[in-house]
């Protein structure tokens, strides 16, 4: 397996750490049999992926194997935000290539600097992806990961701006929706759980992303995970 190094990854403060220590462990008493979880937002900017991966980091402290899958390949940015590169220079493969009958699920595996945890990236943008996502490569990719890990984590596009997730949640055993404190209205909020219903994915819950609340006359941003 490639191995990608993740150059922009930094120690969690103690108090994230705490919140998706919680987060893992409600999603534990969800049940042993929930592996493939989708999290997504309503909208952009409401920290989803940043979420979805340090939800793979705390997963993985259990000495779970973990895989990150990367599904926005409308707009990811998860490459250059955590600062993936090969030590060889060559090119990081992704999800786009797979479905596309590029690269096979083998090549577009990476291994990473982070124990226990790997990662498929998206590979380049392209102009279906509704129709690629939505068609039987991808099934054939859950159901091939779910038998190499304890738990796979799909970060999606925004529903309440792109159909994607929904096409998605036929495949998911779970679906977590990222909400940021002050960014959506309620009304979105349960425009986007309904279409969640409807895609036939169990919800397990949410997370409200940006909570201030203040400690010893300092505040800190933290999450924290509750049940609808």
């Amino acid at each position: 397996m490639n191995k990608v190094t993740l150059g922009k990854i930094q120690d969690q403060e103690y108090e994230i750490v705490e919140a998706f220590r919680t987060i893992k462990t409600n999603i534990q008493f969800c049940g042993a049999n929930i592996k493939t979880i989708m999290v997504t937002s309503s909208v952009a900017d409401e920290g989803k992926s940043v979420v979805a991966f340090h939800l793979a980091r705390s997963l993985a402290e259990s000495n779970k194997r973990v895989l990150y899958v990367d599904c926005d390949i409308r707009r990811s940015v998860t490459i250059g935000r955590l600062g993936a590169y090969q030590e060889n220079g060559k090119s990081i493969f992704g999800l786009s290539h797979y479905l596309s009958e590029q690269k096979t699920l083998k090549e577009i595996i990476y291994s990473t600097t982070i124990e226990n945890v790997d990662m498929i990236f998206t590979g380049p943008d392209v102009p279906n992806p509704t129709e690629l996502l939505e068609g039987p490569l991808f099934q054939k990719l859950v159901e091939e990961v779910k038998g190499e890990y304890d738990k796979i984590i799909f970060d999606t596009p925004p529903l309440g701006m792109v159909i994607d997730a929904a096409v998605i949640g036929p495949c998911m055993d779970g679906a977590i929706l990222v909400v940021r404190q002050g960014k959506v209205n309620r009304r979105m909020i349960k425009k986007v759980k309904k279409q969640l219903e409807h895609s036939g994915v169990r919800i397990l819950g949410g997370i409200l992303n940006g909570k201030k609340y203040e400690k010893q006359g300092y505040y800190y941003k933290s999450g924290y995970y509750q049940s609808y």
